[in-house]
């Protein structure tokens, strides 16, 4: 029998309790680990895992999902309710919570145990725009203090099918999927009237899943990226801006090239891509080798491992370790803060894209080829303007009706007779 609990739950004051964890492994067999508050492993998550990691699923993908099924599992663990025994009404109270509650702030190592007023009266808060409001700079919206949709429906997803995945496996005690279909979507298979002659639309899929709106790419305008390349620190820093935004490679992938990949005679940098995981060379500028080689006399001097095998990208200061991806954001994190902004390390990749979109005698099948896209309606969004260039487009249609409004064009001369017509009248003039 399942353990009777309040039908109604006090949501507002609920805080998710920071138990439990996901653990990395390091282990390619099982990269990823659920770990329970007593420390051991949640072994319906690993089960699903598995499955994940036979279906070729790299490990950023368990990463991800981890995190959205340890969100679940802390509120279960909070409400004493087994996994196996969670029930609609518990994946709506806490679908609910994700809408409507504040996300837990995460308390950093060196501030747990201490007093939350002491830590936030350290915490400097003059310049910064307030959570979820647009930044002056970029016109991006800042990180809110709720969950964001994409965030809601990724784990709506992913939870709806972690729970078919043991439904299919007849697991434990599981009788229903607490994360349903749409009621509109139950009874059939999804697109069953669909018209050949139109596209296919993006339609919800899960009861509890949220309408997440449409993103619209991101780039740093020319002026602000000379801003912040100016304020970078090293030649290595550069050298990662020069290619990011010239080959318009992912941040994580340009971090897997070794010395071998990066060949300036032919102009060319080999990453593994992200999707499919296979090797690629890409076209990149001749700043960014120039940027690079620098870099790697400057390293090479001070002992930095050398090697046609050996990572390309490297930490600035001892023990010499491989540049990850949280070193590289925090490093062009810093760099967009001296001017108050928000860009991320994609919108480099936008930026990329945008400039060879509006280069008139670059085919967008070429676009789509550097970028990885299986499929070339990608580049749509790439093609519509900016938010600069439509401001800037309307503040010159202004000045132009100012300008007429200041300077009205002349009076049109009166009209006169014409003297053919005349003429053609009174029969013309006698000489």
């Amino acid at each position: 029998m399942r353990d009777a609990r309040p039908l109604e739950r006090d949501l507002k004051t609920f805080v998710l309790p920071e138990i439990g964890r996901l653990q990395s492994t390091g282990d390619a067999w099982e990269p990823y680990r659920l770990i329970d508050p007593e420390g051991r492993r949640v072994e319906p998550v690993a089960v699903y895992f598995k499955d994940l990691l036979a279906a070729d699923s790299p490990a950023a993908t368990l990463y991800s999902y981890g995190n959205d099924l340890l969100r679940w599992w802390r509120f279960l663990w909070a409400h004493g309710i087994e996994w196996d025994r969670a029930v609609r009404e518990d994946a709506r109270d806490f679908t609910l919570w994700m809408q409507l509650a504040d996300k837990p702030v995460r308390v950093h190592w060196r501030h747990r145990g201490k007093d939350p007023a002491e830590i936030a009266r350290r915490k400097p808060t003059t310049g910064r725009p307030a959570p979820g409001t647009p930044n002056p700079v970029t016109g991006k919206s800042t990180i809110g203090k709720k969950y964001a949709p994409s965030t809601r429906a990724h784990c709506e997803t992913v939870l709806r099918t972690f729970y078919d995945f043991h439904l299919d496996r007849v697991s434990g005690q599981l009788l229903v999927n607490p994360f349903p279909l749409d009621r509109t979507r139950r009874n059939g298979r999804p697109h069953a009237r669909h018209n050949p002659a139109d596209e296919f639309k993006h339609e919800r899929t899960g009861r509890y899943r949220p309408t997440v709106p449409e993103r619209i790419p991101r780039r740093i305008p020319d002026d602000k990226y000379t801003e912040v390349f100016a304020g970078l620190r090293s030649h290595r820093d550069r050298a990662l801006l020069a290619f990011w935004v010239s080959s318009a490679a992912r941040s994580v992938e340009l971090l897997t090239a070794t010395e071998r990949d990066a060949l300036p005679g032919q102009q060319v940098i080999g990453v593994i891509r992200k999707g499919t995981r296979e090797y690629q060379q890409l076209p990149a500028s001749p700043d960014a080798f120039v940027w690079l080689r620098l870099y790697q006399e400057d390293a090479w001097r001070k002992g930095v491992p050398r090697g046609r095998n050996q990572p390309l990208w490297w930490t600035l200061r001892r023990p010499w370790r491989p540049l990850n991806y949280d070193a590289a954001r925090a490093m062009f994190n810093r760099a967009v803060e001296l001017l108050g902004a928000n860009w991320t390390l994609h919108d480099l990749r936008h930026t990329a894209t945008y400039r060879m979109a509006e280069d008139p005698e670059m085919s967008l099948v070429y676009v789509q080829h550097i970028l990885g896209h299986k499929d070339q309606s990608t580049l749509q969004k790439y093609l519509r303007p900016s938010r600069d260039e439509v401001i800037s487009a309307g503040l010159a249609h202004h000045a132009r009706q100012e300008a007429k409004k200041n300077a009205p064009p002349p009076a049109p001369s009166a009209p006169a007779y014409s003297e053919d017509s005349l003429n053609t009248l009174f029969g013309g003039l006698v000489a």
